[in-house]
């Protein structure tokens, strides 16, 4: 499907809104620590027909190396940190998904771009770039040394009442969870995740009191 779905429309539509992308990150919300950016990326199943929902819709999530000293094994959005041969963050979060999973920076129509977030664990303000993938493929893992692998979720998965939690980290932490088969995303990205089904209005209603600990295996760090 090449021409940008009714959902995704609306949601570039919203996302042009004055207060949208503050919506979004929240109390994230920062304008200090060294420069990085995330690609949000969608598209369209090709098995699914076109519709005026969401039942299509796919989302880009890379499992971070166990390797890595930060963030190990994690769920993330594509991206890293802002290179000083970028011409801005957008540029940094295209190239970095290219680094990273293979999609050139001609084939994403950027949506939207959100207010930069903060990652407190790591220091970085991350800025969220919103992208319309036109003509997707079978995604690849092209940077072998930081991800372990890629996962095309289902967005329609991720909003089920029954995928989604609130994750409790024994340092006291707390926030929103999705939790699709053995995928837990959790943390910096869990936030931007359910801030932007929130504004998007793709938000299904959920129990904020059904609560899980973070998996063992993600308590290296506290994933903010």
């Amino acid at each position: 499907m090449n021409a940008l779905p009714p959902g995704l429309a609306a949601l570039r539509g919203v996302l042009a809104e004055a207060d949208a992308g503050a919506g979004v990150v929240g109390s994230r919300a920062t304008g200090r620590g060294r420069r990085a950016a995330v690609l949000i990326l969608f598209w369209w199943d090709a098995d699914v027909p076109p519709g005026g929902g969401i039942d299509g819709l796919r989302l880009a999530l890379v499992e971070k190396s166990p390797r890595l000293r930060s963030h190990a094994g994690q769920l993330a959005f594509p991206g890293g940190g802002v290179d000083p041969a970028d011409a801005d963050d957008v540029a940094a979060a295209l190239r970095e998904a290219e680094e990273e999973v293979g999609i050139a920076p001609a084939e994403v129509e950027v949506l939207g771009v959100l207010p930069a977030a903060s990652v407190r664990v790591s220091g970085y303000r991350v800025t969220p770039v919103v992208g319309w993938w036109r003509t997707p493929r079978p995604l690849l893992v092209a940077d072998t040394d930081e991800i372990a692998a890629v996962h095309a979720v289902a967005v329609t998965e991720l909003l089920e009442p029954a995928n989604r939690v609130t994750w409790e980290h024994p340092l006291g932490y707390e926030g929103p969870a999705f939790v699709v088969d053995d995928l837990f995303v959790w943390g910096f990205t869990g936030d931007l995740l359910a801030g932007l089904v929130r504004v998007a209005g793709w938000e299904r209603s959920w129990d904020p009191a059904m609560r899980t600990p973070v998996p063992r295996r993600f308590l290296r760090d506290t994933g903010q």
